[in-house]
């Protein structure tokens, strides 16, 4: 074959060219930008040929198969310019495949024979990951972590082959995955998000979230929400063949609520389980939906009762969920720098038991910042805005800054274009007794690298003051 041509020499990007390198297989890996000095060094100690700081055609043309990172859409000028090219040549010789555009995980599955754990949804996808690993590690299973937390995929693959792997997905992931085959699958929810990746239509979003489920069979396993309508629709529409496990409130599923207990009893395990609400370390409504989901994940993999209880009321949570910083004259804060879409705010905001000053803002994904209205003006007396273009939150949240009636009062709005002035702003509106909240609904990148930098600079303010 032609060599592989890796484009983006981030983790997932990296990862697949040191196995491709590993089975023998001739591979360029090309990145638009500057390549971290990490991963420039693991490519140059494999002697991985590499190019940074743009896309060299002549380079690249020669190719039948495209590894790109999440992050790098089907539209992305270079992909478009190399299938053009070879629509453009003579027709298909049995020599010659047409060009294929994959992801890391549908590249690293062809070469393990490790069980696959995936986890999708518009929100709880990291805690549940996180948490599935947790109660597999635990139980002293051979599992590594991977997808959007944890190593690559294909670097684990190429260096130290797992039995288990529990790989977090994001719709980006997923859109290229074609041959992989889950045999559990967990979708926790489905909100809209990334609609500008997906030419703004919410259906293509659903369809990238339920592509999780391709090539399932009714000897896998499929773990949803069901009191979501979205995916109760799907459901319904495309007919999953995996076995279902359904989860939520209600008894009718298999794992549920009953009398302040969280119940867990998928089919295949023994007895149920039984743990008292208050003693879970994630509190919650949403961490209960997480708590549910990972749990049956851990009962199909015929993990003991003891230990999945174990990990549910120890285990400490992920780093920009609703993590605790600090409190200053009697003022907690709580960076949920995580929350890049509006669901994953709500969920945060529904949490809050103290009057809260949100901090929110960044690039905006076509939110719709709609669904959050009851609980801004329920739970918060301010609202700061953090970003270098905070016109759509001026938008939606201006006319909050008048009474809506006499039992509520106007919000005050403070407009702020970096997070040390959002952070001190955030400080002088709140009063003794509240929470200052981060949770954005937005992604990261008009300010900072990612979520988490971001994370880790409001922590650093917040500690300044």
């Amino acid at each position: 074959m032609n060599r592989i041509v890796v484009l983006g020499a981030g983790e997932s990007g990296v990862g697949a060219a040191i196995l491709a390198k590993a089975k023998g297989l001739p591979v360029f890996v090309s990145d638009m930008g500057q390549i971290k000095d990490e991963y420039k060094a693991l490519l140059m100690n494999h002697a991985i040929d590499f190019e940074e700081g743009g896309h060299t055609f002549e380079r690249l043309k020669n190719t039948d198969l495209i590894i790109k990172s999440p992050g790098i859409p089907e539209t992305a000028p270079i992909i478009r310019q190399l299938q053009e090219y070879h629509a453009s040549r003579e027709p298909r010789t049995e020599n010659r495949e047409p060009i294929s555009v994959i992801s890391e995980i549908e590249f690293a599955a062809r070469y393990t024979k490790a069980k696959m754990i995936c986890i999708t949804g518009s929100n709880g996808k990291t805690t549940t990951t996180s948490l599935i690993y947790d109660m597999l590690s635990r139980a002293g299973l051979d599992v590594g972590l991977a997808g959007n937390i944890g190593n690559s995929l294909a670097l684990q693959v190429a260096q130290h082959d797992r039995e288990y792997y529990v790989i977090e997905l994001s719709s980006f992931q997923l859109d290229n995955m074609y041959d992989f085959r889950a045999d559990i699958a967990i979708l926790m929810n489905i909100t809209p998000d990334h609609l500008d990746r997906y030419e703004h239509n919410f259906q293509n979003y659903v369809n990238a979230k339920f592509r999780i489920t391709r090539n399932q069979t009714p000897d896998e396993a499929f773990i949803y929400w069901s009191e979501d309508p979205v995916i109760n629709r799907e459901i319904e529409r495309i007919r999953p063949k995996a076995t279902l496990y359904p989860f939520g409130q209600n008894k009718h599923n298999v794992a549920y609520i009953d009398d302040s207990n969280l119940v867990v009893a998928a089919p295949v395990a023994v007895e149920p389980l039984r743990v008292p609400i208050e003693q879970l370390s994630l509190q919650g409504m949403h961490n209960r939906l997480n708590s549910m989901a990972a749990s049956l994940a851990a009962q199909i993999l015929n993990i003991r009762n003891d230990v999945i209880r174990e990990s549910l009321t120890t285990f400490a949570g992920v780093p920009h969920r609703l993590q605790y910083v600090t409190t200053v004259n009697h003022i907690r804060f709580i960076n949920d720098s995580k929350a890049t879409n509006v669901n994953s705010c709500w969920y945060a905001l529904e949490s809050m038991t103290t009057p809260t000053v949100l901090i929110l803002g960044g690039k905006d994904k076509g939110n719709d910042y709609s669904e959050i209205d009851a609980l801004v003006r329920e739970k918060c007396h301010t609202l700061v805005f953090m970003g270098l273009h905070n016109e759509k939150l001026h938008e939606h949240f201006d006319s909050f800054a008048q009474p809506l009636t006499a039992n509520h009062s106007p919000l005050t709005i403070i407009d702020t274009d970096n997070l040390h002035d959002a952070v001190r702003s955030a400080y002088e509106a709140a009063r003794p007794g509240d929470t200052v909240l981060l949770s954005p609904c937005c992604a990261s990148f008009d300010l900072f690298h990612n979520y988490e930098e971001r994370g880790d600079l409001f922590m650093n303010e917040v500690r300044k003051l």
